[in-house]
């Protein structure tokens, strides 16, 4: 598959920090009282890395994603993101950010069912303000393999197709960092690991920095590094 996305030069490796929490505590009041969900969790993650999130269900890995990606808010503890504090702005500026630095790949695809392929990959270029948003997704999609897919909507594509076209929408806006939330977990073991391919052509190639959580062995293998949890700890 081909994961040159769009037709530009590659830009150079470069190491500095993309991602970094510090501290970072998230707690939930259940019906038992204060529940920790993550538990003082630091680490670095430079541009151009790859790491996967693994452990047992409930150990507090998507959490820990959402915090990272600025969707959630840290209880104790705070996230750079690109050299931003995400906890010294408000959720409009966290939206900003994202819209900005950040792609996300989710297990349920999360494509919008009224629009079509063509459509759901514009959508963050148009949010954005991009004057030539139809001619972008177009070339992101024929760089997943769907040109021949753009005007057919979601139900009308296979699974496989739906995660292709919502990598696509995540890479679009060209993010400092790409996280995944089980981006095979719906998939057969095939179409898995065309996605798996797709998603590290895109760290190799156009140095993405590439965060994902999953629970597949062969996925966390294949990225530089991985960072193990058990409730809500890193160990």
């Amino acid at each position: 598959m081909n994961t040159k996305l769009m037709p530009s030069a590659q830009a150079p490796m470069v190491r500095d920090s993309v991602l970094k929490a510090e501290n970072l505590s998230k707690e939930v009041i259940s019906p038992e009282g204060s529940l920790t969900i993550v538990d003082d969790v630091s680490l670095e993650i430079v541009s151009g890395e790859s790491v996967a999130i693994t452990g047992p269900s409930g150990a507090g890995k998507s959490t820990l994603l959402a915090l990272l990606a600025g969707l959630d808010s840290p209880t104790r503890g705070r996230v750079l993101l690109a050299g931003q504090d995400l906890t010294q702005l408000d959720e409009d500026g966290r939206a900003r950010l994202r819209a900005r630095r950040v792609g996300f790949v989710f297990q349920s695809f999360h494509l919008l069912p009224a629009l079509t392929a063509l459509e759901n990959v514009m959508l963050p270029l148009e949010l954005g303000g991009q004057p030539d948003a139809r001619r972008i997704a177009a070339e992101t999609l024929a760089g997943v393999g769907l040109a021949a897919r753009t005007g057919h909507y979601p139900r009308q594509l296979s699974g496989g197709e739906q995660q292709r076209v919502a990598i696509a929408r995540a890479f679009v806006t060209r993010p400092a960092v790409l996280f995944a939330d089980e981006p095979t977990g719906n998939l057969d073991t095939a179409t898995g690991s065309r996605v798996g391919e797709l998603l590290f052509g895109l760290n190799a190639h156009e140095h993405t920095t590439l965060v994902l959580v999953t629970h597949d062995r062969q996925l966390a293998e294949r990225c530089g590094r991985a960072v193990r949890m058990d409730s809500g700890r890193v160990l």
